[in-house]
This record gives C-alpha cells, structure tokens and sequence, in this order.
C-alpha cells in the first residue's frame, strides 16, 4: 500500500477509535449522574424505553403538585380539542397521561419527517406499547428560530440528501425570526434550494400540507403534523402536540387564579424571583457553569417577528438593549402580554409548570439531562432559602426519575421521508419491533449530539478530575 494511502487509512482508523472514545466518554459521564442506566447499555434500547415511560411509584402528593397537574390536565384537554380530536379521545389521553405522568420534551417543532423528530417519536411510541398504551403527548419547543444552524431547522427540510427551504423564504425573512411570530403571511412553498432535488418526495408532500396560509410559522408546522400523524405513524395512537403557545395558556391560567403557587410565590412573594435570579447566576460562576444559563428573565419578549431577552429590575421586565419597559411584573400586565403572544413563558418556567410543580418526567435531549436537575435545585433552593414550601421540596427530593435522556436515543441512516414515500414505514408494529430488539448501545449509534458537543467535553474532564460529582448539592434533585 503507497505511504500516502497508509496514512489516510490510519488517519481513519484514528478518527473513528476518537469518535468510539468519545461516545465511551459521554456514557461513562452518563453513568456517573444517573447510576440506574448502566444495566441497560447492554440491554434491547425498548427496555430502556420502557424504563423512561415506566408511570412513577404512587405516593401521596402536595397540594401544591395535585393543583397544578389538574390545571395541566386541563390544558391538554383543550388542546386535544382544539385539535380535532373526539371528546372520548381527549379523555383516554388525560387518563393515559395522569396514569403514566411523562412527557416527551425534547424535540423542537419540526415537521414529523425530519429525522431528530421522527425517530424519537418512534423511541416514545416504543416505550408506550411497551406498556400496552395507545396515547401519545409531546412537547415541542417553539421558542426557536427558523434557522437554528446553516440551512438547518424548522424552517429547512432535507430531502435526498438536500436542503428545501420549507416556507420559501428569503434569507432575510428567516435569520432571526422566530417560529412563533410574524410577520406573515405563510405557506408550504418547499422551495429546493438545488434542482432536480426529490422530485417525487416534494410532489407527495405538497399534495399533503395544507394549501391555507398562516399567521405564523408555528401554526403552519402544527397544522402539517395533523395532517402527517396517520399517514406517518398509523391510527395505533391517538397523538397531541403541545407547543409553547400552549405553556403560555397554561402559565395565563395559573396567573389568573389569585390562590395559585405560581401566582403567588413568582409574581407576589417579593424574594422567589431574585432567588431564582440570583441562583442562575450561581450556577454561571461555578463548577456546574455552562449548562443552565441566565437567557431571559422568566418570560421571552416577541416583537416584529423576533424573540428578545427581558431582565427583570425592580418589579419590571425591561428590554435590556433598548431600556424599554416591556411589561410590570404583576399579574395583569402579564396576562394580557401572554393573550397577545408578546410575551412567551421561558424554558425554566415551561418546566415549572409542566414538570416541577405537577410532578411529571421530562424525556429531553443531549442538554436536558443535565440543565433540567440544575433547575430542579434553583428552585428548590430559592424555596428553602425563604423558608417555604417544604412539602414541595420533599416531593421533589424523592422524585423517582423525575428526567432522562429521551430524545435522539434513536440514531438511525433512514430517511423518514424515503420510508414513507416507499411505503415501508406502513408496518409501524414491525419497526417499532425491529428498531427494539437492537441493543441500546448499537441504537443510540454515535451520539452525535454529545460527542460534538464542547460542552460534554468539559463536563467530562470536570468529573474525571473530581471537580464535580454526583454528590454535589447542585446535583441533589437528580
């Protein structure tokens, strides 16, 4: 073999023994946080899957938590609603979810065909039927952009290996703006960004998105995912996609009711806010730093088609680069901001409501299985620091699981549209049970979305070198 050749063989070889180190790397970091998920490296990933969607122990609850999951629960009835299901179907999902209490939160609102939302999907529907259910929440977060890296995000579709511009925009129109706001209007152009890409691929979607135009872009991915669900994924479970928008009426409706925890405590106690606030910035200067950062106080402002950062300063939320007073931090102003979408509740927040206070598991990606427990302690720790709620933070102490890694579990080379197009995703039952007997580690393939990450990196080295542990106070709600 000429030299050359050799040394880009071995090159090679490096390379991928990096990319095995690596990907040992994260799962021994894994391990070391969350010591009940080594027995199933070795094991079929629908025994993890099971284990994820397993309902947590039945226990007496808090008020506090009882509360806020019947105003969740209530929530995602009217979504259900409003989404066109039957009022019985409605009901079998609040059944299903008050019984089972977890919610897929990782992917972000993309169509169902981009692989990141495909396969974990398919990962929750796997530990679903694994325990006889045939209904399906999940959380999408909208409070992205349109592009989120180069031609990548909702606002991009890949097909046959190329980029389609989802919403035919100009570039103009798409850096910066945000799914959740204008300015419209917005169709399904499935503009090819080069000829001759996925001519029949792009011919079937168009003949199956919706023709109407929308206000804003999240309305339009919603309304495709509908529309895409029975096609994609079959009549097996019934299926509801909750967005931020919904956060944002569910945050409305603890605010409106003036004996409420969050009502009381965020807006009305006059140190859990700056407690939280000032626990963020804790984290920042610390060990644990880089995982759990300070993006907006509480709530994102939305105006003229972009999202912006909000501090909050003696009782108002201002517009840091501007100086501009958005809105008082008080129950009224608020609300109406949260009506007309200019303001938007932050992910601290969403957790809050969705998971912290009424006691459900959050499934989430790459960064969620670290970020979310850290924000477990803010807010438990800003609690115990004003001497309140400590029926809340003993629930919390004691929660079983109360987050995992569940989204991207599933990293696999096929094209969700070409299994469409090509009729093979029709056996739902037989991938769920072929993608099920692969082993966790061989389906969880490279953990692209760890290994490449710098972060991970140096969450690794910190451990290795004791600088931080799972013993640490940060990592006690876990």
């Amino acid at each position: 073999m000429p030299v050359s050749r050799k040394k880009k063989v071995n090159r090679e070889v490096e390379e991928l023994a990096a990319g095995a180190d690596a990907k040992q790397a994260v799962l021994g970091s894994l391990t070391a946080l969350y010591p009940w998920m080594s027995p199933y490296h070795s094991r079929p990933i629908r025994d993890y899957a099971f284990r994820v969607f397993e309902a947590p122990p039945s226990r007496s609850v808090p008020e506090i938590r009882f509360r806020a999951f019947t105003k969740l629960l209530d929530i995602i009835r009217k979504a259900a609603t409003r989404n066109g299901l039957s009022t019985d179907t409605a009901s079998e999902i609040c059944r299903d979810f008050e019984r089972r209490r977890v919610l897929q939160t990782g992917p972000h609102l993309f169509l169902l065909m981009e692989p990141e939302a495909y396969y974990t999907h398919i990962f929750s529907l796997l530990g679903l039927s694994a325990h006889g259910c045939s209904t399906y929440v999940s959380y999408a977060v909208s409070t992205v952009n349109l592009v989120e890296k180069p031609r990548k995000g909702p606002g991009w579709l890949t097909v046959d290996g190329k980029p389609v511009n989802v919403f035919g925009l100009s570039r103009s129109r798409m850096i910066g703006y945000s799914l959740l706001a204008g300015p419209g209007p917005y169709r399904f152009e499935l503009l090819p960004t080069e000829p001759s890409t996925g001519g029949d691929a792009l011919t079937l979607l168009r003949s199956l998105l919706p023709k109407a135009q929308f206000e804003r872009p999240a309305h339009a991915i919603k309304a495709a995912n509908l529309i895409l669900w029975p096609k994609m994924f079959g009549g097996r479970f019934a299926f509801l996609q909750i967005d931020d928008e919904d956060v944002a009426d569910l945050v409305a409706d603890h605010l409106s009711d003036e004996n409420s925890w969050l009502r009381v405590r965020l807006l009305e106690d006059p140190k859990f806010a700056s407690n939280i606030l000032a626990g963020l910035d804790g984290l920042a200067s610390g060990l644990w730093s880089g995982w759990l950062a300070r993006g907006t106080d509480f709530f994102w402002f939305y105006e003229n088609g972009k999202r912006r950062p909000l501090r909050l300063i003696a009782g108002e939320l201002i517009d840091p680069a501007t100086g501009m007073k958005v809105a008082c931090f008080t129950a009224p102003d608020i609300l109406e901001r949260l009506a007309n979408r200019s303001l938007v509740p932050n992910l601290l927040l969403m957790f809050l409501v969705l998971s912290i206070l009424p006691g459900v598991r959050a499934l989430g990606g790459s960064y969620q299985p670290i970020y979310y427990p850290l924000m477990r302690y803010v807010v438990c720790r800003a609690l115990e620091a004003a001497g309140l709620d400590e029926d809340l933070r003993q629930a919390l102490a004691i929660d079983d699981v109360p987050g995992a890694w569940g989204h991207r579990v599933i990293e696999c080379d096929d094209d969700p549209l070409e299994l469409f197009l090509n009729g093979r995703n029709g056996g739902l039952s037989d991938l769920i049970d072929r993608l099920g007997d692969i082993s966790f580690a061989e389906a969880c393939g490279s953990m692209t979305g760890f290994v490449t990450d710098p972060s991970w990196h140096e969450l690794h080295r910190r451990l290795r070198q004791g600088l931080v542990t799972p013993a640490d106070a940060e990592w006690a709600f876990s």
